[in-house]
């Protein structure tokens, strides 16, 4: 089944969410965490969250972007386990039974959203409020077209012997003039 995976870029996250998921743990939508909230109570980091945040499990932090990834059957069984635990405590789920119920369509719609891409893939997400309720739209950033594959540094060798190397500081110099 293949799944969406917290991916951070850099630490923004970190900064505009009133928590940051924990990367390379699985998310889901989460837009239950919204569900309660007055539009009016929709500000500050808890705006960021609600406009473009997927939820990580266990941590319940939010991420921007997520990488649609392959999970295994002892990955879901853990992501449901987890989202039983949360709905029961801090939602009031009324039984275990509706909290697994909950819990598996989570983890489906997240499913349904991953499976139509290629591992790798990068989502995110859209969360609107309209007068029907919360609005979600999702955008794919295909892996060929994501930063997920560029080189940052490339190391060389250097040409210049030992006895030379004190030019090396004199290039330095001539470029930073």
């Amino acid at each position: 089944m293949k799944l969406a995976r917290v991916i951070r870029f850099d630490r923004s996250d970190l900064n505009i969410f009133p928590q940051a998921a924990d990367e390379g743990e699985w998310a889901i939508t989460g837009s239950f965490s919204f569900a309660d909230l007055k539009e009016d109570e929709i500000t500050g980091k808890i705006k960021q969250a609600f406009a473009n945040g997927f939820m990580g499990v266990p941590s319940f932090g939010y991420s921007t972007l997520v990488s649609v990834a392959t999970a295994k059957d002892g990955d879901v069984d853990a992501l449901t386990d987890q989202l039983v635990e949360r709905f029961m405590t801090v939602y009031g789920a009324p039984s275990v039974d509706l909290a697994r119920a909950a819990a598996e369509e989570e983890i489906q719609f997240i499913a349904d959203i991953c499976r139509e891409h290629k591992t790798g893939t990068l989502l995110s997400l859209t969360r609107t409020m309209t007068a029907e309720g919360i609005r979600e739209s999702f955008r794919a950033i295909a892996k060929a077209d994501s930063c997920s594959n560029q080189q940052l540094w490339t190391i060389v060798e250097d040409d210049a012997a030992e006895g030379d190397a004190h030019h090396g500081d004199d290039n330095l110099k001539d470029m930073l003039r």
